[in-house]
């Protein structure tokens, strides 16, 4: 167990001393472009989120080849801070290319986050697109799932033919269809024209 903590605390140090060291070049070369203050110090932050958003997609989400983009464009981001405050690029001599590039992330970061945070689709959007799919824009009342009907009371044992059954099922369809709702017993009589008795034996049958 305290093997286990001590692999875990020492990759949490190693996390931390890394970011730490990122978030300092971040800032220290847009400082040098001309972004003071506070500026300097949100764009080392705004280059962390949209890693963080990218990586989360990449583990969560559907779309991984914008993920990817993301992740990669966030990545080169902190990487080239990190190379640039290596001595190969003149802090007191910035190029304009760079200040260009510095100008331009704050567009760049909020355009990635919004895409990564807001285009992923829902479970929920899948199962409407699938059941809109399978019902098709105009289902017959033949087509549509019975509607269950409650019988007044137990009926009793009337015997039915199966024509006249058939026949039940398309009008407890068809009302189905047009009030969205099931058909009850004394609807059903009134449609067919038999006795009580007769109607609450078919709703057994439906």
């Amino acid at each position: 167990m305290r093997a286990q903590l001590a692999r875990v605390d020492a990759v949490l140090v190693q996390a931390v001393i890394a970011a730490a060291l990122s978030f300092a070049h971040l800032h220290d070369v847009a400082s040098a472009a001309g972004q003071d203050g506070w500026k300097a110090w949100a764009y080392p932050v705004s280059v962390d989120l949209l890693l963080v958003a990218a990586w989360r997609r990449l583990r969560t989400g559907d779309a991984k080849t914008a993920g990817w983009c993301w992740f990669v464009i966030a990545l080169v981001a902190s990487l080239g801070a990190n190379v640039a405050t290596a001595g190969l690029l003149d802090l007191d001599q910035v190029p304009a290319w760079l200040r260009i590039l510095v100008a331009g992330w704050p567009a760049v970061a909020f355009l990635g986050g919004t895409l990564l945070a807001h285009s992923a689709p829902t479970a929920e959007t899948d199962v409407e697109a699938v059941k809109n799919e399978r019902s098709g824009p105009e289902a017959s009342p033949e087509s549509a799932p019975q509607p269950v009907i409650e019988p007044t009371r137990k009926p009793s044992a009337v015997p039915v033919p199966a024509a006249l059954i058939e026949h039940a099922r398309k009008v407890a369809a068809e009302h189905h269809a047009r009030t969205g709702t099931p058909i009850d017993v004394p609807a059903l009589r009134a449609r067919l024209g038999v006795p009580e008795p007769m109607a609450e034996a078919i709703a057994a049958h439906l």
